[in-house]
């Protein structure tokens, strides 16, 4: 889809539909009048007065406008004022631009003009760009039948007739494109089916995604991981005749001196339960757990497209865990990269094992932060829901920072506790820790295994197993992958060059 930045007025653009949005309760058509014009501001008043729209969230309107420049007007509602936030405005517009297919129309137009609304006007744009493009993705590389019957949006126009506004939106926009594009490349690799993307898939995918910009992709084969004591990453990959990899992607943006963000997601590209192995029901979702590296994939690739000043580097151990005659087994023992051992308690507990190998790679770097996405614990989803993501961490300066990018991005993030406590429940019989604490606190004792290979980093680990994959549509996020990750730690590498600039 085009998404263009035009100067002009609402009222005198062609176009097959504009799009205007109202709060509830409030005298919103008053304020459509200088958009476009008395009539139409008339037409808006008298379906409020009828009760046929009330401005609740997400509600939309159609009229038809028999000779205006706009064939159609859409009132999309942004329901009470006092309730108002970008995620709701990047939830209008979703729905708006879903409304909007869903007439077979492939082009649409509107004005940032909304009454009400108190926000910068780079945020507003932003916002309204991101949910038009995320609300619209769909995933159908694999669907065949009846392909040709799919309308799909082609074109998004926003009009400004002022020319410093003008300049702000445009920058703001293409901002959105890239985060917004950056999410959905990550919806695209999550959804594709594991068959169709292993570790070796998965590993081109991030050396497809550095070419042409400045990032170096390294990817490490068994051998080269055998060497570097990556034994429990190895150890989890030993059942799948799909040999492991280990993705390195560095993007150095920032100054020579300055510090690596360090960035680390799980890559189970698929996730039996291995000879702990899982109920058969649902276990088609397993193709998600690698939703985590996705999210770290596509990040680098959204910081080098916005030239952010940071320096990153992106790890994603990448495996399947499957039960087979060389898989490992519970009462295994592994020896990771940090020389710590593990004893296998159950073999449906990869993900922090080969998490522990990541995280004390990610060392290397001495970064300023290590902050890891993993689909870790149904413990989490259990605790949490499918709407917020699980955070724990050793430092609370990094856990407020990703609070702020979460309050900006509508990607919620709930602290859990992380205290010495939980970690009585991994202590090893035979070896330093087992991989599993049991039952209690399940997603917190998950944590408390991978503190044990941070180091004295800052660290913190956002647990995106309810998220990741959604089994009801939201308004900007479909049924399936959600992409989630992505934008919360662009929104963070924003701050982060801010903060650290100061």
């Amino acid at each position: 889809m085009k998404v263009q930045v035009r100067k002009g007025g609402l009222s005198e653009h062609a176009t097959e539909a504009a799009v205007v949005a109202l709060f509830e309760g409030e005298p919103g058509p008053d304020s459509v009048a200088s958009l476009l014009g008395k009539e139409c501001c008339s037409r808006i008043g008298e379906i409020i007065r009828m009760g046929d729209f009330q401005g609740r969230v997400n509600q939309t309107a159609l009229l038809y406008t028999w000779g205006l420049p706009a064939k159609r007007i859409l009132v999309v509602g942004l329901g009470k004022r006092l309730d108002f936030s970008e995620d709701r405005l990047r939830g209008a517009f979703a729905r708006a631009a879903q409304q909007i297919r869903a007439l077979n129309i492939t082009e649409f137009s509107t004005s940032l003009h909304i009454a009400g609304i108190d926000l910068p006007l780079e945020r507003m744009a932003e916002a309204v760009v991101e949910g038009v493009i995320l609300g619209l993705y769909r995933f159908l590389p694999f669907k065949t039948l009846d392909r040709e019957q799919e309308c799909e949006v082609t074109g998004f126009t926003i009009l400004e007739p002022d020319d410093t506004a003008y300049k702000v939106i445009r920058t703001a926009v293409k901002t959105a494109e890239i985060i917004a594009s950056a999410a959905t490349y990550a919806r695209d690799i999550v959804s594709t089916p594991s068959n169709e993307m292993t570790p070796s898939d998965l590993a081109n995918e991030a050396r497809e995604s550095a070419k042409g910009k400045n990032i170096r992709c390294t990817v490490l084969d068994a051998g080269q991981m055998k060497e570097l004591g990556m034994n429990a990453l190895l150890g989890v990959s030993r059942g799948s005749d799909e040999p492991p990899q280990f993705i390195i992607l560095e993007y150095r943006g920032g100054k020579k001196s300055s510090p690596f963000v360090a960035l680390v997601g799980k890559g189970i590209t698929f996730d039996s339960g291995g000879i702990s192995i899982k109920p058969s029901e649902k276990m088609d979702e397993m193709k998600t757990d690698m939703a985590g590296g996705a999210a770290v994939i596509a990040t680098v690739r959204a910081a080098a497209e916005l030239g952010l000043p940071v320096n990153l580097v992106g790890i994603v151990p990448a495996t399947e865990n499957l039960p087979g005659g060389k898989a490992y087994k519970p009462g295994d023992i592994l020896k990771t990269m940090s020389g710590q051992t593990i004893e296998i308690v159950t073999t449906d507990a990869e993900g922090r094992l080969i998490l522990a190998d990541a995280l004390t790679y990610a060392g290397n770097f001495k970064p300023a932060v290590i902050i890891d996405l993993a689909t870790l614990t149904g413990a989490c989803v259990v605790a949490l829901g499918d709407h917020v993501i699980g955070m724990m961490g050793t430092d609370d300066d990094l856990k407020n920072e990703i609070r702020d990018a979460a309050e900006r991005t509508g990607e919620k993030v709930w602290e859990l506790p992380l205290w010495e406590e939980y970690s009585e429940q991994i202590k090893g019989d035979a070896a330093d820790y087992k991989n599993s604490g049991g039952r209690a606190g399940g997603a917190i004792t998950a944590a408390a295994l991978l503190s044990k290979f941070t180091g004295d980093y800052p660290w913190v680990h956002l647990d995106i197993a309810g998220p990741a994959w959604l089994s009801k549509e939201k308004p900007y996020i479909p049924k399936g992958a959600s992409g989630v990750g992505v934008r919360l730690l662009i929104q963070f590498l924003r701050n982060w060059y801010r903060t650290t600039a100061k």
